[in-house]
């Protein structure tokens, strides 16, 4: 099938002085040209990812490249089949990433780690004297990461600043990179760095989806996929020497495909074959396969008798309700 749609992946840092207002006429604009994604905005700036026919994406580039508060925006670019996303939101919020540092927050206008391309990133990378932090989440590591790595053991973003004190000794007096997935992250981060008094620090300009597509490196030292914020859930970044790195959940067998557990109460994101997703009634825990509200038996339209059937395979049971 021809990939007639082209998903964009963008960030800028600027000013909007009513994020508020910007986004319910960005929005409007969107749905116009039949977009869909996922929009954040604030008074520092935008971040988004949109998806869309190539005629529609066009006219969206144009319309932001040309509106002098986005001047040198650039976007990095995926072909697919179909939308990645569902709906459009445009939302406004106090941050672009979510540090909450309230009076220490960073402008990346202001300070920022050192830019690399992916060529000075591969080669400082195998540098010696040289920590290599991932700035995401765990279970983006997880699923893929670059070759050695250091793997924060945080849940959101907002934690990174605490764990790194926490572990500063492990960092002080190295060459500091990092990395995320499309650089937003990063830009704060690296500023973050600086202002704690890390000296040398640098970060992959253009983040891993911009390392994988480029015809020098090709994605080389990166083991695994990459998690992206779309219904894609993961691309391909290594061209080279391709590697599965994941691990599922449930056999621990190598394995890159997310699923959200089914008890939305829980919706934690776990790695698992297809076969273990309807072994396990796509539960992460026995409770969450019992759950009353397990989407999984209402999609697959499961009778109380069939769900039992399923749960007896695993040794478990349904609670007794009174």
């Amino acid at each position: 099938m021809e990939k007639e749609y082209r998903v964009l992946l963008y960030y800028h840092y600027t000013t909007i002085e009513d994020p508020e207002q910007f986004a319910i006429d960005h929005l409007a604009f969107c749905k116009s040209l039949d977009l869909k994604g996922r929009i954040l905005v604030a008074t520092e700036g935008i971040n988004g990812t949109v998806s869309g026919l190539k005629e529609q994406t066009d006219q969206y580039k144009q319309a932001l490249e040309s509106n002098p508060i986005f001047k040198g925006i650039v976007f990095k670019e995926d072909l697919e089949e179909k939308h990645v996303f569902k709906k459009m939101h445009v939302r406004p919020r106090e941050e672009l990433v979510t540090l909450r540092l309230h009076e220490d927050d960073v402008n990346p206008l202001e300070v920022t780690g050192k830019y690399l391309s992916p060529a000075e990133w591969k080669e400082a990378m195998q540098q010696e004297n040289t920590v290599v932090i991932d700035a995401r989440n765990d279970y983006e590591y997880d699923v893929g990461h670059f070759r050695g790595a250091v793997r924060p053991d945080i849940k959101t973003f907002r934690d990174l600043p605490e764990w790194i004190r926490e572990n500063k000794e492990q960092f002080e007096d190295k060459k500091i990179l990092t990395y995320c997935t499309g650089g937003i992250r990063c830009e704060k981060f690296s500023g973050w760095l600086k202002q704690e008094g890390f000296e040398d620090v640098s970060q992959l300009h253009g983040g891993i989806v911009t390392y994988g597509k480029d015809p020098e490196v090709q994605g080389e030292l990166w083991d695994g996929q990459c998690y992206v914020f779309d219904e894609r859930l993961t691309v391909p970044i290594n061209q080279v020497d391709p590697k599965v790195i994941g691990k599922d959940y449930f056999d621990g067998e190598p394995c890159e495909r997310y699923v959200n557990c089914a008890n939305p109460e829980c919706n934690k994101q776990i790695l698992a074959s297809e076969a273990n997703e309807h072994k396990y009634l796509r539960g992460c825990t026995p409770e969450c396969r019992v759950h009353p509200r397990n989407l999984y038996v209402k999609e697959q339209q499961l009778s109380p008798e069939q769900h039992q059937e399923r749960l007896d395979v695993l040794g478990e049971k349904l609670p007794v309700r009174s």
